[in-house]
């Protein structure tokens, strides 16, 4: 495993970390990608320590603390070696959302529970409209509360498109900022995120690197997800798209050492300096060990980022526009 330092921090992450939406599983009515079980999911987080991975995403709308809950009961003994980042902001999957300066520390507060641990690394605003920190200092004050009282070593945020990534990069405020990328969402580099993050020496956590698995190769409009897996509400047209888009990519690579379409996808993302880290999801020691491997493998050449660059340009991914 190769480490990255996350932006300006001192703090260094593995290339590959752990999305840990996953195996928040279905509890308490939550969506993810359906039921899953502690045992195995406790594996994969094991794994994950072997492998030299040190970065934890997570959140307390996974499995509503879930998620959270099992990072702490596996990992505490690992606490020391470990970069936990969690989130804060949603309270539901209707997509509800509260900033407010009592949720944001009773959220945390929470958070620290169930993590059994008495801060975190990174604290994100998970998805937070520009207006809300536009129009009121009391999101900011509060966060900067939380640091002086030792609960939050560093801050990131996503927000709710692209565009407003990039006016919220000049408050000066954020260590990192989570966004998504991949083959065929590279919107990140044409919008000139990816370079004013590294110009203001801003982390870049990548999200959704396999695309919600689409980019894997084994899923497609005719697959049955279960009802508590988001994907069941995308349209058989996008599915269809995002499905078979990765054949476009591997025809290229005849020549190249053969790899699963996972490495693939994950070893495209980690070719840009820009990036600190990537965070699949994993469920399974399986998904850790393949998904791992892909930091081994190194960048990319250039000759092979143009032509995966190319391929982008030349077609469309998205049925509808998606400005997540």
């Amino acid at each position: 495993m190769k480490y990255r330092y996350l932006g300006s921090t001192k703090i260094k992450v593995s290339e590959i970390g752990f999305g840990a939406w996953g195996i928040g599983g279905n509890f308490n009515q939550s969506k993810a990608y359906g039921p899953t079980s502690d045992e195995v999911s406790s594996s994969a987080l094991l794994e994950a320590i072997d492998r030299g991975v040190n970065f934890f995403d997570t959140s307390p709308l996974y499995g509503f603390g879930h998620s959270e809950e099992l990072i702490g009961k596996t990992l505490k003994k690992y606490r020391d070696e470990i970069i936990i980042l969690t989130k804060v902001g949603y309270v539901d999957f209707t997509g509800k959302q509260v900033f407010s300066y009592n949720h944001l520390k009773e959220s945390l507060e929470l958070s620290l529970r169930r993590l059994k641990t008495e801060y975190v690394d990174i604290l994100q605003l998970h998805d937070l409209p520009i207006k809300f920190i536009e129009d009121s200092s009391e999101i900011v004050n509060c966060l900067k509360d939380l640091k002086k009282e030792g609960k939050v070593r560093f801050f990131g945020i996503s927000t709710k498109t692209q565009e407003e990534s990039k006016k919220i990069i000049d408050l000066d405020f954020f260590d990192c900022m989570q966004i998504n990328f991949n083959l065929i969402d590279q919107r990140a580099i044409e919008n000139g995120l990816f370079d004013k993050c590294f110009k203001n020496k801003v982390g870049i956590i990548v999200r959704t690197p396999l695309c919600f698995g689409f980019l894997t190769g084994k899923y497609n409009s005719k697959s049955l997800f279960h009802k508590d897996d988001h994907r069941s509400l995308w349209s058989k047209e996008q599915v269809d798209v995002w499905a078979s888009a990765y054949e476009l990519f591997l025809e290229k690579l005849a020549k190249e050492p053969q790899l699963t379409n996972a490495q693939v996808a994950l070893r495209f993302c980690i070719s840009f300096n820009e990036v600190s880290t990537i965070i699949p999801g994993m469920l399974t020691k399986e998904h850790v060990k393949e998904n791992t491997f892909s930091s081994d493998l190194g960048s990319y050449s250039n000759n092979i980022i143009n032509i995966f660059r190319n391929i982008y340009h030349d077609n469309n991914f998205f049925i509808k526009k998606n400005d997540q």
